[in-house]
């Protein structure tokens, strides 16, 4: 991700931006786009310091504002608002479907690795949303998992992206 780092009022110091970065590096894992910038804006305000974050996603931008008198205290406070929003927002995929997929992606437990199962021991139907790729990739990511499966909107046809061991995505589509 990266980092437009902006001072109203105020000049940013090494300090103020390694802190500031630092502090946001970790919630890049929640985003699909790597190239994204973050705009972050620190001012002076009557009651402190205000700093402003805002990192656009494919599902609307990400956003919250804290105003304190110490300023690293303020960063801290406003990353914890971000991560509050991310935790939502998974929430409400996970919920959404839950209700659609059930269970589908529940793993049968493999107690004996020596052993192959020799019989098939479960089968699952699931209900698949039309969206497009990208959203795919990002409700993959949101819900942990390593494969989704969806009808692609731009010709109907059901598909399966997933993570590829050394990296990336791969990209299943279905021919009939």
């Amino acid at each position: 991700m990266k980092y437009q780092i902006v001072g109203k009022n105020v000049s940013i110091t090494e300090g103020m931006e390694t802190k500031i970065v630092k502090k946001l590096t970790p919630l890049e894992k929640f985003f699909i786009v790597k190239n994204a910038e973050c705009r972050v804006v620190v001012s002076i305000v009557p009651d402190g310091q205000k700093i402003e974050v805002t990192i656009p996603t494919k599902f609307g931008p990400v956003r919250a504002e804290v105003v304190d008198r110490d300023l690293y205290a303020a960063i801290d406070l406003v990353v914890d608002k971000l991560q509050e929003q991310i935790r939502k927002a998974k929430s409400k995929l996970d919920r959404r479907h839950r209700d659609s997929l059930g269970e589908a992606f529940v793993l049968a437990e493999i107690k004996d690795l020596d052993e192959a199962p020799e019989e098939l021991v479960r089968t699952k139907s699931i209900d698949v949303d039309t969206i497009d790729l990208d959203t795919a990739i990002a409700e993959m990511e949101l819900l942990g998992h390593s494969f989704y499966i969806y009808r692609d909107e731009e010709d109907n046809k059901i598909a399966v992206v997933y993570k590829r061991i050394n990296g990336g995505y791969g990209l299943i589509e279905v021919e009939n």
